[in-house]
């Protein structure tokens, strides 16, 4: 069977108004040698005032400039495609060009509407976004695939594989429809060497332009995999300025331990409680849809150096303890634990959103209540009165924060629960509350989310468990 890498590279791989595109270009020359590629670009980066920003940030900018009545412009996205194109040859640059101005032209068109309407919502939003970012990196690294001497084409918005449901800003992934839309992909995909896409970026069946919330590329990489793994022996790459280690290493700046392979529950734990390794819901849509898939995080700056994600782990190699994360910004919502199952079955089936852990219960007054730990309180906050409404009397706790211990097989380390959290007192922060099982890939602790304590804790607890012992 051929092989098909579905490579996905961010803006911090295509760099600042496309400086470091020579090193994607080297690496997709490299996968390309045994392997039929699908490459999955977001939008770049750009300097404004001596500080990257993503294309993806200007232009929400200049929505929200729509919305109180400033003209919006997207000339320091057009001054961005601009440097870029120079990476174009002679022979490919007027076609890239013509590219270039026509899907800004459907972007400005987009913010213009906003403007009009002093609204940025729904498919304006998704268009203004997929046609200056994504959607149009897709088509340009086309043109400087080939202007490198590489057979490569561009999935055009047109024949778009990822369909989406209806709800517009953060939509979600129907994979049954998608395979009845991916005809033109497979065949761009059969008779090139790279297939250029973007990410973020879905179609609705009627459609209509969606995107996933942000991340979401790393999702698209996913469901190219979902949809390709029966014709091709499918992988799935990420390239990252590096593999993964056993913490941020913005926290921890010394003794970072290389992670060499992850499970899938560990990598979605870890992405799910604060780790950029991937979008958690990418993983959770391989697991909904039965594939088994190899997933690699690569360091693109020493290629040799990975981290492999498999489904079930062959052998567990390493320290059984294998990353300690930290969330800031959660919630706890309390509810009595007869009320809970209507909530969570309406939070899977109708707002489509998994980004919680479900706390032990504890009972007071003969009453059992439940608790459900949210790990974005943005998210709580915009849905209050939609939580509220399956219980008026459940309270809700804001600014807290989490400190997460993972690894599938921690149940072998001798008194991981008690020794973590003496550290974190002995740091001076106070526990709230502690989720540990005796068979667990993640032990959780809960503190008080103020001034620097998750970093706090990190490096506490990072550093006490390169002591332990394990079986």
């Amino acid at each position: 069977m051929t092989k098909l890498v579905v490579a996905k590279f961010g803006g911090s791989a295509i760099g600042s108004d496309g400086e470091t595109i020579s090193k994607i270009i080297k690496r997709i020359t490299d996968l390309k040698k045994d392997s039929k590629v699908i490459a999955v670009f977001s939008a770049p980066l750009t300097n404004v005032n001596g500080k990257k920003r993503s294309l993806t940030d200007v232009v929400l900018e200049q929505g929200n400039n729509a919305i109180n009545g400033i003209k919006p412009s997207l000339d320091i996205v057009k001054s961005t495609y601009q440097k870029i194109l120079e990476l174009v040859d002679s022979k490919n640059k007027e076609n890239c060009e013509k590219v270039i101005n026509s899907h800004l032209q459907i972007a400005q068109k987009a913010l213009d509407e906003a403007f009009k309407k002093k609204e940025f919502a729904d498919e304006t939003r998704s268009q203004a976004l997929a046609f200056s970012g994504e959607v149009l990196m897709s088509h340009v690294m086309n043109h400087i695939l080939r202007s490198n001497g590489m057979k490569a084409d561009a999935i055009g918005f047109e024949n778009w594989p990822i369909i989406t449901d209806n709800n517009i800003e953060f939509t979600n992934f129907l994979a049954i429809e998608s395979r009845g839309k991916m005809d033109k992909t497979a065949e761009l995909v059969e008779n090139n060497d790279i297939v250029t896409i973007g990410g973020f970026i879905g179609k609705t069946v009627d459609g209509v332009t969606t995107t996933y919330e942000r991340g979401g590329s790393d999702r698209t990489a996913a469901d190219l995999g979902i949809l390709f793994h029966k014709k091709y022996e499918t992988s799935i790459d990420f390239e990252k300025d590096s593999a993964v280690v056993s913490a941020d290493p913005k926290i921890i700046e010394s003794d970072l331990r290389e992670i060499v392979q992850l499970s899938y529950n560990e990598a979605r734990l870890a992405g799910m409680f604060g780790m950029k390794i991937l979008d958690p819901i990418a993983i959770k849509e391989i697991v909904e849809n039965g594939v088994d898939i190899p997933i690699t995080i690569t360091n693109m700056q020493n290629p040799e150096k990975i981290t492999t994600i498999k489904r079930m782990l062959e052998e567990q190699k390493g320290h059984p303890i294998k990353i300690v994360t930290g969330k800031e910004n959660c919630a706890i919502f309390r509810t009595e634990t007869n009320a809970i199952q209507r909530l969570l079955t309406s939070l899977e089936k109708d707002k489509h959103y998994s980004e919680f852990v479900i706390l032990s219960p504890f009972t007071k007054d003969g009453i059992e209540f439940s608790r459900i730990l949210f790990l974005d309180g943005e998210y709580v906050k915009r849905n209050e009165k939609y939580l509220l409404g399956f219980d008026a009397l459940a309270t809700i706790t804001y600014n807290r924060g989490v400190i997460t211990l993972i690894g599938d097989e921690m149940w072998r380390v001798q008194q991981v629960a008690s020794r973590t959290s003496a550290k974190i007192g002995e740091s001076g922060l106070n526990i709230l509350n502690m989720d540990a099982q005796e068979e667990t890939s993640r032990i959780i602790i809960v503190i008080e989310d103020t001034q620097d304590n998750i970093r706090k804790a990190i490096k506490a607890i990072h550093q006490e468990i390169s002591k332990i012992n394990f079986i």
